[in-house]
């Protein structure tokens, strides 16, 4: 009787894992078929993809797709610009956000809650609202078609989720025990010295999470690029030109010196679908690997940022 029972229970034991599993994998299956359909495109060759028996696994595997996305996309001086603008940016908003939530978790000055719904009421604000007269001051500082309307604002607290980041700081330094900033005070430390010496060492995590968002945010951001930088400027950054693939692409097509280079002469400049998941994945390749390396103490860092209940 006693081994039936515990047969039993080892039986619905198993199921119970099978299913949970089950129901796992089919919403962990949800979330990366776009991920594994992009990788799968980006190497069939022209012929695969017009084959309606090719569903995943190509026949003809090929990387030609990532050299035309890669001369499309102007690579590599496309990602030199994303990446000296995303590490400008974020490094501004570690800056000026952690400084602005230390303002206002510590400090009493008039309007205080008055200034801290204005950043807070810049979270609900969509970028579409006021990007005509954002535009129309940025023409008249002559910043148009430069990095200047994204490190400047970045510098002074707004720019990108720049609301969202002094939230953050604020929720954390004001948890943070005043004793450690009375016996800083004790020792002679000033407001400054105690802020880089004593409260912005102790905000690691979010830190982090601010590095990590403001990173993924700013690279993978379009809509303002489209409208403060030109397509074709040497300014240009990858997701921006990404949409404009088909056109890179024919002007390459269109120039003998480009056709006549290299390697450049046995290709076949077809633009389908392998060539744009091709260029998809260069795009996002970056912000993925900072991801999967920092993924740990990043999620670290959001249960103690104040994004989770405790």
């Amino acid at each position: 009787m006693l081994n039936a029972k515990k047969v039993k229970n080892t039986v619905v034991f198993i199921i119970g894992k099978f299913i949970l599993y089950f129901i796992l994998v089919s919403f962990a299956f949800v979330f990366l078929y776009p991920y594994i359909y992009m990788l799968t495109m980006s190497v069939k060759s022209y012929g695969d993809i017009m084959n309606i028996t090719v569903k995943w696994l190509p026949r003809d595997f090929t990387l030609s797709n990532y050299k035309i996305a890669l001369m499309a996309l102007n690579f590599p001086r496309s990602a030199i610009n994303s990446v000296l603008l995303t590490s400008i940016a974020t490094i501004a908003h570690l800056i000026s956000c952690s400084f602005i939530g230390y303002g206002f978790a510590r400090f009493r000055f008039i309007f205080r809650g008055f200034w801290f719904a204005v950043v807070l009421i810049s979270l609900v604000i969509p970028i579409q609202t006021i990007i005509i007269p954002q535009y129309i001051n940025y023409v008249s500082f002559k910043m148009i078609d430069s990095y200047l309307p994204f490190i400047i604002p970045s510098f002074l607290g707004y720019g990108l989720r720049g609301g969202l980041f002094i939230f953050l700081f604020r929720q954390y330094f004001m948890r943070l025990p005043k004793s450690l900033e009375e016996a800083a005070a004790i020792d002679g430390c000033g407001i400054i010295k105690t802020f880089f010496k004593i409260a912005l060492p102790t905000a690691g995590p979010i830190i982090l999470v601010t590095l990590v968002l403001s990173m993924v945010w700013h690279w993978n951001d379009y809509y303002e690029p489209s409208i403060y930088l030109s397509a074709n400027s040497k300014f240009a950054l990858l997701p921006q030109i990404l949409p404009s693939m088909y056109i890179m692409i024919e002007n390459i097509k269109s120039s003998p010196e480009l056709m006549s280079a290299g390697w450049m002469s046995d290709m076949k400049f077809k633009f389908h679908e392998g060539v744009i998941m091709a260029g998809t994945a260069v795009a996002t390749f970056p912000v993925l690997f900072a991801y999967l390396f920092l993924q740990r103490k990043f999620m670290q860092g959001v249960e103690r940022s104040g994004l989770t209940g405790e």
